[in-house]
């Protein structure tokens, strides 16, 4: 694939496990993705399948098994340098699913966002405290909001606390693990529109995580699928919707609801069954399909793919 796009972080053969030896359990399998500056890359799976483990393990929480994390071309899982650790806990920022238990309830919000900036060179307070109140009012907050607590706040405000916490550190790239899924219907889409706006004022990049397809295809650029801890299928996100291969991505789309109520009373819903895999003797591998779409399968698989597309 040729791509005159620049990579901002790379993901190659990564593997998070937990657990010890003998109770081992693979969480993340084998993934690999790059990132591209700039854009709004969307991960998408059922619960438990493993993408806020990755999002975990790009920003260090979790611990790499295998493979690498590279950002801006510098490797930054596993051992690095305190100078590296520290810029890329700068460059790096995550904004959390549940805005409560994110947030330190004991403490206000002026520490709460300002907490990032005492880890590296002590500021100044008059200049922490400019820092604080202009994150705050580009996430649409007043300054005075400063001195209260979070269970003062709506859960859409307690979000935009989460995400003036990430943007006061200046960061490239921005990890948004479910940010609206534990908010209100009518407030879903002030995050999502605010999350858009700063990305164009700012020049950010999103690893935006969700379980949502619908909201994916409305905020992403480009969407991966994965299934118990392996990406099953990559693409453009209306090339995603439009020609979807793999049959775990296929299942995913048909559970959308329609917004028309006759359609969605005649709508097929697709079950996946894992088993209708037979890979004993071919086994799959992570293949681009066609340009910018890769997909999970074995050369069976991927000869049926490649009818699909023709067709």
């Amino acid at each position: 694939m040729t791509n005159d796009k620049e990579i901002l972080l790379s993901v190659r053969n990564l593997d998070v496990c937990f657990g010890k030896r003998r109770n081992r359990f693979k969480a993340v399998n084998n993934v690999s993705f790059d990132v591209y500056k700039g854009e709004t890359f969307g991960l998408v799976g059922e619960s438990g399948s493993g993408k806020t483990t990755i999002g975990r393990a790009i920003i260090r929480i979790n611990p790499t098994a295998a493979g690498e994390v590279i950002f801006k071309g510098e490797k930054i899982n596993g051992k690095i340098s305190r100078e590296l650790d520290r810029r890329v806990t700068r460059q790096i920022q995550m904004i959390f699913q549940d805005p409560m238990a994110s947030l330190n309830e004991r403490a206000k919000v002026d520490y709460i966002v300002s907490e990032g900036l005492y880890s590296g060179d002590k500021l100044p307070e008059a200049e922490r405290k400019q820092k604080v109140e202009k994150a705050l009012a580009e996430v649409g907050l007043l300054p005075e909001f400063a001195s209260r607590f979070p269970h003062e706040f709506s859960g859409g405000q307690r979000q935009r606390i989460g995400v003036a916490r990430a943007l006061i550190m200046q960061p490239e790239f921005i990890i948004a693990d479910e940010p609206i899924s534990a908010l209100d219907v009518s407030i879903r889409a002030q995050v999502l529109n605010l999350l858009s706006e700063l990305q164009k004022e700012r020049g950010l990049t999103y690893l935006f995580i969700s379980h949502d397809l619908s909201v994916m295809r409305f905020i992403c650029d480009r969407i991966a699928v994965i299934h118990k801890g392996v990406l099953v299928e990559l693409a453009d996100t209306e090339k995603l919707f439009e020609h979807p291969l793999h049959p775990y991505t296929r299942a995913l789309l048909s559970a959308i609801p329609l917004p028309d109520p006759a359609r969605e009373k005649n709508k097929k819903l697709l079950v996946y069954d894992p088993a209708q895999h037979d890979y004993s003797v071919d086994q799959p591998k992570w293949v681009e399909i066609e340009e910018g779409h890769m997909v999970w399968g074995n050369e069976k698989e991927l000869n049926q793919y490649r009818e699909i597309l023709k067709a």
